[in-house]
């Protein structure tokens, strides 16, 4: 059986590659931490729904897509995205409205002063959670200490063989708090009855074993090796567990060790079987694509790097160095461009 209290801070899982010892700061200004999605598809021109293409600045997806709405005049769930995005940057991605009849309004002419509408388009569908191909960063670390040629040897390894495919911190809320909130909800120790916030706390819990399940592989040695048993992605890249209801696909040694982390925590496990989620796998490696680097200053590092929808720029960063944000980032639980 599980322990409720080792749910109330995250533990620190393992990287693959060495610790370089360095130290930077991150989103120091909203232009150091700059997001471009790279969309499934763009709008067709025609169809009941609008689509935006929006650069914010300062401001979370929620509050964006409430603006929309009020300026649309619809309601809020008229509104759709593709993924969230961080607050604290400039991040540009698609909005769709659901505006069948009507004038369709010039939402290019909306005045804010943390967004602006570039273009509009209409299309025949809504957008929706993880409608989209990835992301694309251009990250500036500043105030950089420490070794250069440890911290150009983790980046050497990290574009030449990816990194752990960990979920980010921000996926388990503030201070790793929706992990110990799921517990209490999946032990019936707390009611849930707000949907979005049960989604929420769900996929905390099941974004924590995944985790525990990579982070084992690592600490015993297996990073950039394959199980016997492991369940294989299309391009051949071995997979971790997104537990639910069914059959665990993988056999022989990775089988063992992903039960022997289910075991350690049954009642996370045993609870997302009760809620109705169906087992999925993810990948256990995140491969950042057209990754590049370069010093401007001796303590500043500027990082180029695209990644698939779901990854997280922040597994890229902490392969590399030690990252610590302003103060005020603290209270942001907001999950970071790739979801």
């Amino acid at each position: 059986m599980t322990n409720a209290s080792q749910y109330t801070t995250l533990p620190q899982w393992p990287t693959a590659y060495p610790a370089s010892g360095a130290s930077a700061t991150l989103k120091s200004l909203n232009e150091d931490f700059i997001v471009t999605e790279l969309p499934l598809q763009l709008p067709s021109g025609a169809g009941e729904h609008i689509w935006l293409d929006i650069e914010k600045n300062g401001a979370n997806t929620a509050f964006v897509a409430k603006a929309l709405a009020l300026a649309a005049g619809v309601q809020e769930w008229d509104v759709g995205y593709a993924g969230l995005k961080d607050r604290y940057a400039i991040t540009r991605q698609w909005f769709s409205i659901y505006f069948p009849k009507g004038e369709t309004p010039d939402l290019t002419q909306l005045q804010h002063p943390e967004f602006k509408v570039l273009s509009q388009s209409r299309h025949v569908k809504k957008l929706r959670p993880g409608d989209l191909q990835g992301n694309r960063f251009r990250i500036v670390l500043r105030e950089l200490a420490g070794n250069r040629d440890a911290v150009e040897a983790n980046l050497q390894a990290a574009a030449s063989q990816g990194v752990p495919n960990y979920f980010g911190a921000q996926r388990f809320g503030h201070d790793g708090g929706n992990v110990e909130q799921g517990r209490a909800m999946l032990a019936r120790e707390i009611r849930v009855r707000h949907p979005k916030k049960k989604g929420i706390y769900l996929s905390a819990v099941r974004s924590f074993v995944f985790n525990e399940v990579l982070g084992l592989r690592i600490q015993q040695g297996l990073w950039g090796k394959t199980l016997p048993g492991d369940a294989m992605t299309d391009a051949g890249q071995p997979t971790g567990p997104l537990w639910g209801r069914g059959r665990v696909s993988t056999t022989d040694e990775a089988h063992a060790l992903e039960m022997g982390v289910a075991e350690r925590h049954a009642t996370l496990c045993d609870g997302m079987e009760h809620a109705g989620l169906d087992q999925q796998r993810r990948a256990l490696v995140a491969r950042p694509m057209d990754m590049s680097w370069e010093w401007p200053l001796a303590d500043q590092l500027v990082l180029t790097f695209s990644l698939p929808a779901g990854n997280y720029a922040t597994s890229v960063l902490n392969e590399i160095l030690r990252t610590t944000e302003p103060e005020r980032l603290t209270e942001n639980n907001e999950p970071a461009a790739g979801e």
